[in-house]
């Protein structure tokens, strides 16, 4: 792992996608995650499926754990859903929020970007995955990293 990934966030900006991540799954018991590496060198999707899988998010109960993948020195990024959501939300949901997260990348705006993207998700994650008592939290909300 390149050792200065983990400063492309500063602690402020950690804690603005975390907490993104906290509100979203407030209201759902769908669970979100977000991985940044530096490079990605294969296709963007076929990585974030890799890594969707090496984070164990395919083991969620209901199948609906999402993933927000960042490449961020090749300018890289994708969205994961798994089975279960990606058989509710509508065709170009995942390209919706793709566009909206891009046009704050464009402006350098990276974790407000994820920030808006995780919140969007979890409009929809709470409509067909609303949240109940006994819900656990599956995944970690904290931000991972890799090379």
């Amino acid at each position: 792992m390149s050792p200065h990934i983990r400063k492309f966030f500063s602690k402020e900006e950690k804690e603005q996608i975390r907490k993104a991540i906290l509100n979203a799954e407030l209201d759902t018991s769908g669970e979100i995650r977000v991985h940044i590496e530096s490079n990605c060198k294969e296709d963007v999707l076929d990585r974030a499926a890799f890594i969707f899988k090496k984070l164990g998010m395919e083991k969620t109960d209901l199948r609906n754990g999402v993933l927000f993948y960042l490449a961020v020195h090749d300018r890289k990024f994708a969205i994961i859903g798994d089975h279960g959501i990606n058989a509710v939300v509508p065709k170009d949901f995942w390209e919706d929020i793709k566009a909206t997260m891009a046009e704050r990348f464009k402006k350098g705006e990276y974790a407000e970007g994820l920030a808006e993207g995780i919140a969007e998700t979890g409009k929809h994650l709470k409509k067909h995955f609303p949240h109940h008592i006994d819900d656990i939290n599956e995944l970690s909300d904290e931000i991972s990293f890799g090379k």
